[in-house]
C-alpha cells in the first residue's frame, strides 16, 4: 500500500509525505536561505503539511497530493501518483480539464521535482482540523528524526520545521497512530 489514511474521506485535511533520497545531492529550496543550497544525504525525509479550504466544490487534498507528485516541465511525475489519484476519485474527485505544467512554488516542491526523490508513501489525516503543528511538533520530538533546517517548509509556521530526516520508520508510523487516536477525541 503506497498510502495510510487516519480517518474518513474528507476534501481536506493535514498529511506527511514520506520521501526517499536515492543519492546525495544539493537542493536550493527556492527563495529560503537565500537560495543557498543545503545537502541532503541519501535516506528518508518526512514532509509535514495541510490542504484546508473550504471552497465550495473544491478539493484541497486531493489537489495538493496530486501536485506533489507531479514534476515540472513535463517530467515523469512520481509513481505514487496514479494510486493517489484512483484513491480520490474513489472519494468523488474529479481532476481539472486541461493539463497544466506544475510550478515550483513551495520549498518542498524543489526536492520533489529532483530525478533522485521517489514519494515513498503518503500518510492522509482527513478532517476540517490543521493537525500540521502537532505532526510536525511530534516528529521533531522524535529520536529517529533530525531536523534538516529549522523554518525550512514551514514558513507560515512560528516557529520549527516541516521537514525531517529519518532512520527508524516503524517507530514513527506507531507515533502517527497515536496522533490519529487522540485526533479523533
Amino acid at each position: 500500500m503506497q498510502y495510510t489514511i487516519f480517518g474518513q474521506n474528507s476534501r481536506q485535511g493535514s498529511y506527511v509525505l514520506l520521501v526517499e533520497l536515492d543519492r546525495r545531492i544539493e537542493v536550493a529550496f527556492g527563495k529560503f536561505r537565500k537560495g543557498e543550497p543545503l545537502e541532503l544525504k541519501p535516506g528518508r525525509y518526512l514532509y509535514v503539511g495541510s490542504a484546508l479550504g473550504g471552497a465550495k466544490g473544491r478539493f484541497p487534498l486531493a489537489s495538493r497530493l496530486l501536485r506533489h507528485a507531479s514534476r515540472s516541465e513535463g517530467r515523469d511525475a512520481h509513481a505514487i501518483r496514479q494510486a493517489l489519484l484512483d484513491l480520490f476519485m474513489s472519494w468523488e474527485y474529479r481532476p481539472p480539464a486541461g493539463k497544466r505544467d506544475k510550478k515550483l512554488h513551495w520549498h518542498i516542491d524543489y526536492l520533489l521535482d529532483r530525478k533522485e526523490t521517489e514519494i515513498g508513501h503518503v500518510f492522509l489525516f482527513p478532517g476540517e482540523r490543521r493537525l500540521e503543528p502537532q505532526l510536525a511538533a511530534l516528529l521533531a520530538a522524535m529520536p529517529e528524526t533530525s531536523v534538516v533546517a529549522d523554518r525550512l517548509g514551514a514558513q507560515d509556521a512560528t516557529t520549527g520545521t516541516h521537514l525531517f530526516r529519518i532512520g527508524e520508520s516503524a517507530a514513527v508510523v506507531a507515533e502517527l497512530e497515536k496522533v490519529f487516536a487522540t485526533h479523533q477525541k
